[in-house]
């Protein structure tokens, strides 16, 4: 159908492999982990790896939303229902694992001490912004979970975002008033949209129902938060990605492997001759759509005054 979602978690798969191949033991803190499916393959790939020590023992802390009521309870149930299928998944294929869940903060704010860290462990923070990732979180929420990952000291921080505003010739969205923004959206959107379409152009059921669960709410949530913004800069919702944000703040670029670039064009090999990818900034590899950037996959280590401290 898409390399859409794949193409992000697998990018962030392999570079958490390469991170931590010589590892007994690996902790990945998720910040939506939504139904578990990026962690199966990286199960496989560890279970199956030959040579060197044995095969780690995985953790994996989801997050789960904060609030209160139905939404907070249907969100925990969620996460606890994902937990289950990873862990019986784990057990088929002989991949030692564990499962935990961390809640956000009322206000949807992650803090650092709510994971509990194991002396020992290669941590790993994973945080998917794309969709179907990232439909109800605020851009505060995902700011102080890269900013608690930098407070934990993680081996290695993954972010997969999506590319709003970003062709060949312009770059990044950023630096654009209220039109610019919004024109940029729709551009993004219409460029999924004919994505799709040429993905699977008979299957026009399956492809609505897509457009009606993701992509309507999605586009509804994009443009509210570009009208509640305008005049005011908001980090990762205004024109600056993460990737801007993260180098900003003291974020440390991780380069992206050739086995990795090599894995990503095999995929869109799998798919419509219109997707490309392109490697950017030495830590971002990029899935586009003819000339317009789609989303991005990036890696990081934390600032070097936090990752010293320890």
């Amino acid at each position: 159908m898409s390399p859409y979602v794949k193409f992000g978690h697998f990018t962030a798969n392999q570079a958490i492999l390469e991170a931590v191949a010589q590892e007994r033991r690996i902790h990945i803190v998720d910040y939506d982990i939504m139904e578990g499916i990026q962690w199966a393959s990286l199960m496989q790939a560890l279970a199956s790896r030959k040579g060197g020590p044995p095969t780690p023992h995985l953790r994996i802390t989801a997050l789960s939303r904060g609030g209160s009521g139905a939404h907070r309870r249907m969100s925990i149930g969620t996460v606890q229902e994902t937990g289950r299928r990873l862990v019986a998944f784990a057990a088929s294929i002989g991949q030692p694992f564990s499962f935990h869940q961390c809640r956000l903060d009322s206000d949807e704010t992650f803090r650092p001490s709510a994971v509990k860290v194991v002396r020992g462990e290669a941590l790993v923070m994973n945080c998917m912004l794309h969709l179907p990732h990232f439909t109800n979180r605020a851009p505060e929420s995902v700011a102080s979970f890269l900013n608690g990952s930098g407070c934990l000291n993680p081996r290695l921080v993954t972010v997969v975002e999506e590319e709003v505003g970003a062709t060949e010739e312009t770059g990044s969205g950023g630096g654009r008033g209220f039109m610019g923004r919004f024109m940029d959206t729709l551009h993004h959107y219409s460029a999924l949209y004919d994505s799709l379409e040429a993905g699977f152009p008979m299957q026009g059921r399956a492809r609505a129902l897509v457009e009606r669960v993701f992509l309507g709410p999605r586009i509804v949530g994009s443009v509210g938060r570009i009208y509640r913004t305008r005049g005011r800069g908001e980090d990762g919702e205004s024109g600056t990605s993460w990737w801007e944000w993260l180098g900003a703040n003291g974020f440390r670029r991780e380069g992206v492997s050739f086995a990795n670039h090599c894995q990503a064009k095999l995929l869109l090999g799998l798919f419509n001759d219109g997707y490309r990818v392109e490697e950017l900034g030495c830590n971002r590899l990029v899935l586009g759509w003819k000339s317009r950037r789609l989303l991005s996959a990036s890696i990081w280590t934390p600032p070097p005054a936090l990752s010293d401290s320890d």
